[in-house]
């Protein structure tokens, strides 16, 4: 048989922190589960800049938000999201907006980086959740991480058995790219900007190609793609404070992503063919 292993990357390969910042209020909330946040308003939109930390921290604080992503012509994707909205819409009330500014971003990415600095490796990425009501952006974000332990050693022993690995995250391709290469998965594997329903999609396209497909996850935006799998793993190697419609949707529970690994091998047995 043939499998396919999908992961999420962060809080599944990626010990994740993340920060946001209250626009209107102007308060930081460290090591918040920004898919959650999203989720607890529809009217909420997660997306990812394509921006780089270091330019943003050069920028003017006090200058627009939306005026420097007009200026320097920064892109952006969207993450998460609960009710479909054309991405013009969107990039209308991000780009048109008047609240938020660059040093309420910057604030972000100075909470993460000296959260994590000390490590070896650490991959940044940067957003906003925009507000489809007010509308405009209701909070900045960060979001940093470094590979889970034993997140490298899963993934070889994986491949080794002939499995294909593959990531589908809402993060940007750019900083998926740089954990791949440090896992060992092409990057041609590699899903980036994956909203919910991608993900899903993205399970279900494999499902063509392969006999089974698992996928790995850690939160509420992995469900509609653990419903979507043949074999749905939740990971909680971060965080064990999961909702109980995500726990309900998973077949399996780990504490680790090395038990993924087990898993993947009692499914297959001895019958694995690598493709």
């Amino acid at each position: 048989m043939t499998v396919a292993v999908v992961f999420d990357s962060a809080g599944t390969l990626l010990r994740s922190y993340r920060t946001a910042r209250d626009v209107r209020t102007g308060e930081i909330l460290s090591d918040v589960e920004t898919t959650l946040l999203t989720c607890l308003d529809r009217a909420r939109v997660l997306i990812a800049l394509n921006a780089h930390s270091r330019d943003v921290i050069g920028a003017p604080p006090d200058q627009l938000l939306s005026a420097y992503l007009c200026a320097q012509n920064i892109g952006f994707g969207v993450s998460c999201l609960r009710q479909v909205t054309p991405h013009e819409d969107l990039a209308r009330i991000l780009y048109s907006d008047r609240n938020a500014m660059v040093g309420d971003l910057q604030a972000c990415i100075r909470d993460v980086w000296g959260t994590l600095k000390e490590e070896s490796l650490v991959v940044m990425d940067s957003g906003a959740i925009l507000n489809l009501t007010m509308p405009g952006i209701e909070f900045t974000v960060t979001a940093g991480g470094r590979p889970l332990e034993g997140a490298k050693e899963a993934i070889s022993d994986l491949h080794a058995m002939g499995i294909a690995t593959f990531i589908a995250s809402g993060d940007r391709a750019a900083k998926l790219e740089r954990i791949a290469d440090h896992l060992g998965i092409p990057r041609d594997q590699v899903h980036g900007i994956a909203t919910p329903s991608i993900k899903a999609q993205i399970v279900d396209d494999l499902k063509k190609c392969y006999d089974t497909v698992v996928m790995v996850g850690d939160g509420i935006n992995d469900l509609q793609a653990f419903r979507k799998a043949d074999v749905a793993i939740l990971s909680e190697q971060q965080s064990k404070e999961k909702p109980l419609e995500l726990c309900k949707a998973a077949d399996y529970i780990v504490g680790s992503v090395r038990g993924v690994v087990p898993i993947i091998r009692d499914l297959s047995g001895d019958a694995i063919v690598p493709i």
